[in-house]
């Protein structure tokens, strides 16, 4: 028998909870009175630390506000609720509704939201099926506030599941969950794969202990947020990289306000030190926003910290496998609204390329601009190899009395054509090179030591 996926709605497909735009499309229309004494104190409550039991109490008595009223009349609140809804679910829970119905899976909504206001919402969202609170109706059609069926809450949405798989042949064992509340776990132990999404402090711990992976459809599938708090651990990181805590260069950033502050958003710079991930970090760092910064894998297959880079955002790119899954990677975080960054040269030129006054890139940043249309921001930066030169394991963090100036400037986006990855790859190339310093256009004679400077170890591939 095939699986499903089971997901839960408010707290889970958007940030918040759905109530405040019901009550606000039925009190437009109405058909319920503008507030209900605490109300309003119960819904913050519900989005700042998840599902309870006075909200549960209150879904309950919505049941004697329905009471008298025919079913129908609640059609147009729920659509024109349903509509301000859609807009607020997060772009990866929509790309993984749409992963599990690619893999032949039913997509379920499993809330305890009455069925007569949230239906329309699922049917927007592209579900199979809905499993929600039914209200009891009377023969003429009205709502005799009563409930008919289970409470979908709990052990209650539990059981509508199980009696929906039985129904449809649905085997639990290979069926997805995905929740963020406590109250939930029935349903998240009875399927083979659960998954605890934004969970509320209760359920995170819960998760830890059941070694449940814990996910938020807000950021890039993968990425970390630390529980409770939410915020994502590339933060911290950026926080720790601030270019305050390394005396051993200055930096003089500007630009910055180029970066769009929402919306996807391409990222790219040129490569002349390792020092540049510092660099960069402190531009996505001053932008106000993360990015998924794509990396080459032999960072990702250092124990630990590769887990780590992955955790804080990292995409590993395998130039050996044609880089296919790091560009899908970084497309649907485009397609999720992120911000990526990518170094286009891939990696550090050595000898008298590293004095080319051309740069040359690979095409990806251009491709993943065709097919996402996001705005391409070049970032020119001058004087990290004075910092961290390819000749040296480590940067120089001794030099304290005279530290090298690392020169950032952040343009405007680069004009695309869209037609060519190749053209467009040279505008964007030329685009940072213009936001270099003049030195850098000119051609230059590197002398022996200034190429030692861009081999490892500083050592000429003549010299052995």
């Amino acid at each position: 028998m095939p699986g499903a996926a089971f997901f839960d709605l408010d707290r889970t497909l958007l940030q918040g909870g759905t109530g405040p735009h019901l009550t606000r499309a039925m009190v437009d229309l109405g058909l319920v009175p503008r507030s209900l004494p605490g109300q309003g104190l119960l819904f913050k409550a519900f989005d700042l630390v998840g599902e309870n039991l006075p909200s549960i109490l209150l879904a309950r008595q919505a049941t004697l506000v329905a009471r008298g009223k025919d079913q129908h009349s609640f059609d147009d609140a729920a659509a024109r609720a349903a509509e301000v809804i859609a807009e607020l679910v997060h772009p990866f829970a929509l790309a993984l509704i749409e992963q599990h119905k690619a893999e032949g899976r039913r997509v379920v909504m499993a809330t305890t939201t009455p069925e007569h206001l949230i239906k329309p919402l699922a049917d927007r969202l592209g579900f199979d099926d809905v499993l929600a609170t039914r209200y009891g109706t009377k023969e003429d059609g009205r709502f005799d506030g009563s409930i008919r069926g289970p409470f979908v809450w709990s052990t209650g949405k539990l059981t509508a599941v199980r009696y929906f798989a039985a129904q449809h042949d649905i085997d639990l064992a290979e069926s997805y969950a995905y929740s963020d509340s406590i109250f939930d776990a029935p349903l998240l132990e009875a399927v083979g794969q659960p998954a605890a999404v934004n969970p509320d402090p209760r359920l995170t711990m819960y998760a830890v202990a059941r070694r449940w992976p814990i996910v938020h459809f807000d950021v890039s599938p993968g990425v970390l947020k630390i529980p409770v708090v939410g915020i994502e651990l590339q933060r911290f990181v950026l926080e720790a990289l601030r270019s305050t805590w390394f005396p051993c260069a200055r930096f003089d950033i500007q630009g910055v306000e180029n970066i769009p502050r929402h919306g996807p958003a391409i990222l790219v710079g040129n490569h002349r030190s390792y020092f540049d991930a510092i660099a960069m970090a402190n531009v996505v760092r001053k932008s106000g926003r993360t990015a998924r910064v794509l990396g080459k894998k032999e960072l990702f297959e250092v124990p630990v910290l590769g887990s780590f880079i992955s955790a804080a955002g990292g995409i590993r790119v395998d130039r050996g496998e044609g880089a296919t899954e790091s560009y899908d990677m970084a497309a649907l975080a485009l397609e999720g609204g992120e911000m990526v960054g990518l170094l286009p040269q891939g990696t550090i030129p050595r000898g008298a390329a590293f004095f080319d006054p051309v740069l040359k890139g690979k095409t990806g940043a251009a491709r993943l601009a065709a097919v996402s249309r996001a705005p391409v921001i070049p970032v020119g930066m001058w004087g990290t190899d004075k910092v961290w030169p390819r000749s040296s394991s480590m940067p120089h963090l001794l030099n304290l009395t005279n530290p090298p100036t690392v020169t950032i400037r952040v343009g405007e986006p680069v004009e695309l054509k869209y037609r060519s990855p190749a053209a467009d790859t040279k505008r964007i190339m030329s685009a940072i090179s213009e936001l270099l310093p003049a030195e850098a256009r000119e051609r230059h004679a590197p002398t022996a030591d200034e190429l030692r400077a861009t081999y490892p170890n500083g050592r000429l591939p003549d010299e052995g």
